[in-house]
């Protein structure tokens, strides 16, 4: 008897938000904007500030030695001689051209028979570039790198990493990945769990306040208790939709907005991986459904509740931005404290570093939360004065 009035609740609402195509739309296009928008953001910015892979620059020079022409075409930049400068300055602040290198006369023996400390000045090279410019502020900044290990070329003592066939970065593609992951989702999963309960909970208590129907509810024999664990089951499934939706459309996205620096082939989570982060998602939901319920039923209105659970969600935002800051924590106790431990959770699964105990502890302390809020929206259901505005 208890199982089925909890089930007649949890269908109710249920139906009340499938049978509403509007409200289905309003949970599933977050995650569909998110993937439109990311992903235009990471072409936007990839086209802003990367250059073209086939790209060439247009290099002028004044006075260039042989030898530093050779050293350039091996990057494969062509150095155009030219005699004057204040055309082809003009010509780069009109995006016509990228640099203009200008060489002292007799720069290569000025710079053989340069000694450090001495009387004489350094040869100096000027180089003129459109800061403005992708294309030529990439160009600057290779030119420069290339002029930077001619000159220390002749004074070196000892290389460093000085083979090309040689890889001196160990750090694997999945330690990359997980990297930018564990630094960026824990905070935007965090965001997107609470947007999707913040998008169901409040028009369901508070709405149902504001337009008088849930005394109907009340007044029926069911029990409060059996209408709270209804109705916070059926939100939390609701809640879930939008928020899986909103992260799938993240995860998809990723790559574009990081122009290309991550890729989901390298996320190699494995069946493990993905348990865990569905049960930590799942008990996390609960929690924020339970608070926001609460937060809305003693709302007298869906725009009183919202203003209600700004600072809730603002320590939500701050919390999931712990992910930036390190490694997960250690200390299993910080896994007994709500939403906190969601956070830990998830930057420890993404790093590839889940540990199943710190997710048995946040799932139980979860549980635990969320038992004692269906206690206090009890309790708030059996208050007339809470529930009817008196």
């Amino acid at each position: 008897m208890k199982n089925n009035a909890i089930f007649k609740i949890f269908k109710k609402e249920l139906d009340r938000f499938f049978k509403d195509r509007r409200t289905l739309i309003a949970l599933l296009m977050p995650g569909i904007l998110i993937y439109l928008m990311y992903s235009l953001m990471g072409n936007f910015m990839s086209d802003a500030f990367m250059p073209d892979d086939e790209y060439v620059p247009t290099i002028y020079s004044v006075n260039a030695p042989a030898e530093i022409e050779t050293v350039f075409s091996q990057v494969g930049y062509t150095l155009t001689p030219s005699s004057d400068t204040e055309t082809e300055k003009q010509a780069i602040t009109d995006n016509e051209a990228d640099l203009l290198i200008v060489f002292p006369e007799n720069f290569m023996n000025d710079m053989l028979a340069y000694q450090p400390g001495s009387d004489l000045a350094a040869p100096n090279v000027e180089i003129y570039y459109n800061s403005a410019s992708t294309n030529s502020a990439t160009a600057f900044t290779t030119v420069t790198a290339v002029l930077d290990s001619i000159e220390s070329s002749l004074s070196n003592k000892f290389d460093v990493n000085n083979s090309l066939d040689t890889q001196f970065d160990l750090a694997t593609d999945e330690d990359v990945t997980g990297m930018i992951f564990s630094m960026m989702m824990p905070m935007l999963m965090m965001m997107l769990l609470f947007s999707g309960c913040m998008a169901v909970a409040p028009e369901s208590i508070a709405g149902e306040k504001e337009r008088g129907t849930i005394a109907t509810l009340l007044i029926t024999p069911t029990k409060r208790s059996h209408i709270a664990i209804g109705k916070i089951l059926a939100l939390s499934v609701m809640a879930l939709i939008s928020g899986t939706s909103s992260t799938v459309g993240t995860l998809l996205s990723l790559p574009k907005l990081m122009g290309g620096a991550v890729e989901l082939s390298d996320a190699t989570y494995n069946a493990a991986d993905y348990v865990m982060l569905a049960a930590v998602i799942l008990s996390t939901v609960l929690v924020f459904i339970t608070l926001i319920s609460i937060i809305s039923a003693y709302a007298k209105t869906v725009k009183e509740a919202g203003t209600y659970l700004t600072p809730l969600m603002i320590l939500s935002m701050l919390i999931g931005l712990s992910g930036m800051m390190g490694e997960a924590a250690t200390e299993r106790a910080l896994y007994a404290i709500p939403i906190f431990n969601s956070v830990q959770n998830m930057i420890a699964i993404f790093s590839f570093n889940g540990d199943v105990i710190n997710v048995i502890i946040t799932v139980c302390a979860n549980i635990a939360v969320t038992s004692i809020g269906v206690f206090v929206l009890t309790r708030m259901f059996n208050n007339e004065k809470i529930m009817f505005n008196k």
